[in-house]
């Protein structure tokens, strides 16, 4: 399938080098080449060999420097770096934080006994537990008016901050994870990672280079999710340290992790644009997240090849004969308004680009497929629709008929879902109808293929791309965080794709010939007489 075509072959080819180059550059990141002589020079040795007896510090403060004053909110005083433990503590906010403000948290691990100002040989991490971020949308029911916030932390009143929906507001973080690499690993001066080189710190003692237990404040945990709106009643929030001892391997894979996505939002990302790429590496163990990236990598590979081959296909049909024109209509409307959806939703890049892109194919083949041509005079558009022949009329009715059997159907679960949702349901929007309608507008086509007996006129290489992304999808659709609606309709999609392979096997289609529509498959005729 993928040699027919040169161009085809090449993006294979480069796909193929990419994943390879991918792996490649993993296992540079999670190897660290130790030192190779222990006595030697060049090696750095690790403080906590020593056993060495450790206290956790947590302070709050309005500046990262802890200029202005600084509160202690949670000590452990026998810090044992091997053991997991999870406190949940009240923090007392200031006024500055409750009016729109920011708050820091500064993490010690020092010698126990002394204050970790005064210790020398203390690490040190500041993290933000303040972020921006504009609040949801309210949901509003259809007869009443009345919408359904989301409360604000506090009594639920709202404060002066956060008076405008568009106006990004203070939200706090109810979560801080630290972890502390606990192997007792030997690095090589010459071969120091430079990833871990910015959180390392060393000291001279006798001869040897020592370093200082490595602190790592796990960011990519703070979810969109957890995030707990602050207003001007917000005194007191609570707050969940959490604490691991990690390996070297993981703490450079996180350093990695976290990097890119904050690059991204240096990119122009949004907050919930990074929020999904965390929950990727966040809520999956680190052997499904290299399965989830081999299957990205292959949705990606076969949303192109499925454009590429759907564009093909129309480009050169020049009738409609066994088409479905009303499907293909309602499909342009409904991919249009879920693109619109999606984007008002924010959600990720991974579903909204590809979804931008149907679109805009949907158009084009709605354009081709009912003939229309496009003149302009003086400025103005001037749209002439083409005639249908004998074959394509005989297709249309089938089609009409087709959608006068979904009709009934249709409008009795449109009469009553408008009126179940009417009186007990609160929206946002009305996507869950263009869904489901974009459900059941998927089923002329199957029918009009039972009607002709055949199936020689669909674009069956784009569909096999196609099938392959839904499954993919059922697959995304329990990693990606997206509209529940949209994750329903991957699976939803199951099915049909499920028919459209019966009737392929129930009318089987002769790729080297001619069919009866007058198309032929094979880019090469290879000149032989069809065997009966």
């Amino acid at each position: 399938m993928f040699l027919k075509t040169s161009f085809t072959s090449l993006i294979v080819g480069v796909f193929v080098v990419y994943v390879l180059h991918t792996c490649w550059v993993m296992y540079g990141i999670v190897y660290t080449k130790p030192c190779d002589n222990p006595r030697g020079d060049k090696c750095i040795t690790p403080f906590l060999a020593a056993n060495p007896k450790l206290q956790l510090s947590i302070y709050t403060s309005l500046q990262s420097n802890a200029e202005g004053g600084h509160t202690l909110i949670h000590k452990e005083e026998d810090f044992d770096v091997d053991s997991k433990f999870e406190r949940i503590v009240n923090v007392s906010l200031p006024k500055k934080t409750r009016n729109n403000g920011t708050l820091y948290a500064l993490i010690f691990v020092h010698q126990a006994g002394v204050s970790p100002w005064q210790d020398p040989r203390q690490v040190h991490s500041v993290v933000q537990l303040t972020t921006y971020m504009v609040p949801k949308p309210p949901e509003i029911s259809l007869i009443s008016g009345e919408d359904q916030t989301q409360p604000a932390a506090g009594t639920g009143a709202k404060g002066g901050a956060a008076s405008s929906p568009d106006h990004p507001v203070s939200h706090w973080r109810s979560r801080l994870t630290l972890n502390i690499v606990g192997d007792h690993f030997l690095f090589d001066r010459d071969y120091l990672p430079s990833d871990v080189h910015r959180y390392l710190r060393v000291f001279q003692n006798g001869k040897k280079m020592v370093y200082l237990p490595l602190l790592f404040v796990d960011e990519l945990s703070n979810r969109v999710k957890d995030l707990v709106e602050i207003n001007s009643t917000s005194t007191e929030l609570p707050l969940t340290i959490s604490y691991d001892s990690i390996s070297l391997g993981r703490l450079r894979f996180w350093i990695h992790m976290q990097d890119a996505v904050f690059s991204l939002q240096q990119f122009g990302f949004t907050e919930k644009d990074a929020d999904e790429i965390k929950g990727i590496f966040v809520d999956t163990n680190l052997y499904f997240l290299a399965l989830t990236f081999f299957v990205a990598a292959f949705h990606l590979l076969f949303d192109f090849l499925a454009f590429k081959n759907d564009i093909s296909f129309w480009k050169q049909k020049k009738s409609m004969v066994g088409m479905s024109s009303k499907a293909v209509l309602w499909r342009c409307f409904s991919t249009i308004v879920i693109f619109l959806y999606l984007f008002d939703e924010q959600t990720s890049l991974l579903v909204l680009i590809p979804a931008g892109i149907g679109s805009i194919i949907e158009v084009w083949k709605v354009k081709k497929a009912f003939k229309i041509q496009v003149f302009w005079k003086g400025g103005k558009p001037t749209f002439l629709f083409g005639k249908l022949d004998e074959s394509e009329r005989r297709t249309e009715e089938y089609d009409t008929l087709a959608m006068k059997y979904l009709s009934y159907l249709l409008y009795p679960l449109c009469i009553g879902g408008a009126v179940y949702a009417l009186i007990f349901l609160r929206y946002k929007s009305c996507i869950n109808w263009v869904y489901a309608f974009g459900f059941l507008f998927m089923l002329p086509q199957l029918f009009v293929n039972y009607k002709l007996k055949s199936v020689a006129h669909l674009p069956w290489k784009a569909f096999m791309y196609k099938a392959f992304n839904t499954f993919i999808d059922d697959v995304f659709a329990f990693i990606i965080t997206m509209p529940t609606s949209h994750r329903l309709a991957c699976f939803r999609d199951d099915v049909v794709f499920l028919i459209y392979l019966y009737q392929r096997w129930l009318y089987p289609v002769d790729r080297t010939r001619v069919n009866e529509y007058g198309i032929s498959y094979d880019e090469k005729p290879k000149g032989k007489p069809h065997k009966e």
